[in-house]
């Protein structure tokens, strides 16, 4: 295997994390020329120790203030920088090869589009670059001449199903459609009127995979999934009508490709990231990732279930918006975090999440998107807006 010169946006996340401990089994194929992290400054210390990468970068000039004090004589032959600039300065710089896209939310929008304009190899685990701005990314991908790998278990289990010199045609290819699983979350088989109730603690404790809290509450609402349907649009480029969700509650089946004979083909493995990061990363050759092999008899079964749309209504609000196009997945994006981000500080229901969404969607005018201010734009008018129901919702009284 060729070696890499690798840096890892978001290393302080999951992703980061499972990322770092596969690069850490095979040390000898990776150099790592930069780490970023935005508040934890005190684990972004401990991997610039480990992996003393050529530059670091923190959220903050407070941070970056923090990580330098903490590293103490050890940041000798380490760059520690701060800000979205920074971020966006070292998903580009001509010292990598490899970037792993791990900064979670619309904050990773611009350091991965920089990725993409740079012609990198993105190994692309935050999936709102695509929801947000999929044809001003794409557009530079293709511009460039990167190389895009996904990272998203479904959507790199796609990726080894599908033929290996897919084309985006799937008629000339003999895809019939994609199918898409989900483990239907915490609240799959809850009764709708218990949901008012949910606590963010219920929310966050996903019954396969461990994640952040954000992300575990995308995955309860099924938001995470719409949004992964977005992101299959554009990555494999599929009509909305030719993606299927299926859920699947054993979390093994990570995604499935239809075709057109009648076949069927599948990628098993164990819940765990490192999986699909190892895939990526030593593509298209393999590595060892840590992961322990499934035990098919351990399983024993494999469910698989229709998704709910009144019990995940934020599923069918992001089919909506991809097929409205143009701002609409954005929009939804940004309302979406909003509204997470208000029920984590218990200032939103758990079900009025999809409210608040579906609110803004209706709110913000359509518009094509052709460029990054387009895409800033609608994300900011958005926000706005979810902000203010979220506030209406919060004071009826005042409202």
């Amino acid at each position: 295997m060729v070696r890499q010169r690798l840096t890892v946006l978001g290393a302080t996340g999951s992703i980061g994390v499972s990322t770092l401990d596969v690069v850490a089994r095979h040390s000898d194929c990776f150099d790592i020329v930069a780490l970023t992290g935005h508040q934890r400054i005190d684990q972004l210390a401990a991997q610039c120790k480990a992996h003393r990468p050529r530059f670091a970068v923190a959220g903050t000039l407070a941070g970056a203030q923090e990580l330098t004090q903490r590293l103490g004589a050890e940041a000798e032959g380490i760059t520690i920088l701060h800000g979205p600039e920074a971020l966006v300065t070292v998903a580009a710089m001509a010292e990598t090869d490899t970037v792993m896209a791990a900064i979670v939310g619309a904050a990773g929008l611009p350091p991965t589009l920089a990725a993409a304009s740079a012609g990198k190899r993105i190994l692309l685990a935050n999936k709102e670059a695509l929801v947000m701005a999929g044809p001003v990314f794409m557009a530079e991908v293709h511009r460039s001449g990167a190389v895009l790998l996904p990272i998203d278990s479904e959507h790199n289990a796609i990726f080894q199903s599908l033929p290996s010199q897919y084309d985006g045609d799937m008629a000339r290819s003999g895809v019939r459609r994609i199918l898409l699983t989900a483990s239907g979350g915490p609240f799959r088989t809850t009764p709708l009127a218990d949901l008012s109730a949910v606590t963010p603690e219920q929310a966050c404790a996903h019954p396969k995979w461990v994640m952040g809290r954000k992300i575990s509450v995308d995955s309860a609402t099924m938001m995470n999934k719409g949004l992964e349907v977005i992101e299959a649009h554009w990555l494999f480029n599929a009509a909305a009508d030719d993606i299927q969700v299926v859920i699947h509650p054993q979390s093994v089946i990570h995604s499935l490709v239809q075709y057109v004979d009648g076949s069927v083909l599948a990628q098993l493995g164990n819940p765990d990231m490192r999986t699909p990061i190892a895939h990526a990363l030593a593509y298209p050759e393999r590595m060892e990732s840590g992961v322990a092999s499934l035990d098919l008899f351990q399983v024993a079964q494999l469910n698989f279930e229709k998704p709910d749309f009144a019990r995940f209504p934020c599923l069918a609000l992001a089919y909506q918006a991809l097929r409205s196009g143009g701002n609409a997945p954005a929009v939804l994006n940004a309302a979406n975090e909003e509204a997470v981000a208000a029920f984590l500080d218990r200032r939103l229901a758990f079900m009025a999440i999809s409210d608040v969404v579906a609110r803004t969607l209706a709110a913000i005018p359509f518009q094509p998107v052709t460029d990054l201010p387009a895409v800033l734009q609608a994300d900011l008018a958005a926000r706005e807006f979810a902000r203010k129901t979220i506030e209406a919702a919060e004071h009826p009284a005042a409202a």
